[in-house]
């Protein structure tokens, strides 16, 4: 995937994330983020948008940027969501895609931003839904799921500090529509591995299996209707994160 494909698909979860908020309710809960109400998730989005163009303005070698606390005033905290969206459009769209800036994950360019900012709004887009109760009505393209599969699990997954993990073992991922899968292999101690499943007769811990919308819910932790066979602990590492 390149950046254009992330612009877009960011753009088009952005107004899709604008609208359920404003039919939703600054007050609304959002269930899928226990303690949080949509302001609360609103803001946190806007803030992602500000570190985003706070990082695509930095150095790789630069400081984790600093960001403002969201407005408490609802139409005020739109009016900036709006703002630091646009300025991040901005930026994603003219900058050298490849120009290595400030990032927290290894593809520290534009392009990476655009991937990580493209599937963050449309996970918060899935939580908006959820709260105005028309998750039903959604269903992520294939190929944007398995794209959010493949960064949770060869991005995310592997970050932060794992010395005291006990997981051992390995979870196959397996997206059908999507003609796309992944072995997660866990070891105690160590950063998980993940790569492409290869020779017949694959032993697994777990499974999780679906399609590649059900998939991307159940690695983020959504509710979702994707399959586990297995070792449900394990298979559920990946949400957990």
């Amino acid at each position: 995937m390149d950046r254009d494909f992330h612009l877009k698909a960011f753009q088009e979860q952005a107004d899709a994330f604008r609208r359920a908020v404003l039919q939703a309710g600054p007050d609304a809960p959002v269930s899928t983020c226990p303690g949080w109400d949509v302001r609360r998730m609103t803001g946190h989005l806007a803030r992602v948008y500000a570190r985003v163009r706070a990082s695509l303005r930095s150095g790789p070698g630069d400081a984790r940027p600093d960001v403002p606390d969201a407005p408490a005033d609802f139409d005020a905290l739109l009016s900036w969501w709006d703002e630091l969206r646009a300025e991040v459009v901005s930026d994603l769209s003219t900058m050298d895609p490849d120009r290595r800036v400030w990032a927290f994950f290894a593809d520290a360019t534009p392009t990476g931003w655009a991937r990580r900012v493209a599937h963050e709004t449309a996970i918060h887009r899935l939580d908006a839904e959820i709260a105005l109760g028309q998750a039903h009505d959604l269903v992520f393209d294939p190929e944007l799921a398995a794209d959010g599969i493949d960064e949770m699990l060869t991005v995310l997954l592997p970050l932060g500090d794992w010395s005291s993990a006990g997981h051992d073992g390995t979870v196959l991922y397996h997206a059908a529509d999507a003609g796309r899968a992944w072995l997660v292999t866990y070891r105690p101690g160590e950063r998980p591995e993940t790569g492409a499943p290869t020779g017949a007769g694959l032993e697994t811990g777990a499974t999780v299996a679906g399609t590649a919308d059900a998939v991307y819910r159940r690695v983020w932790g959504r509710p979702s209707s994707a399959s586990i066979t297995g070792d449900a602990a394990l298979a559920g590492v990946a949400a957990g994160r």
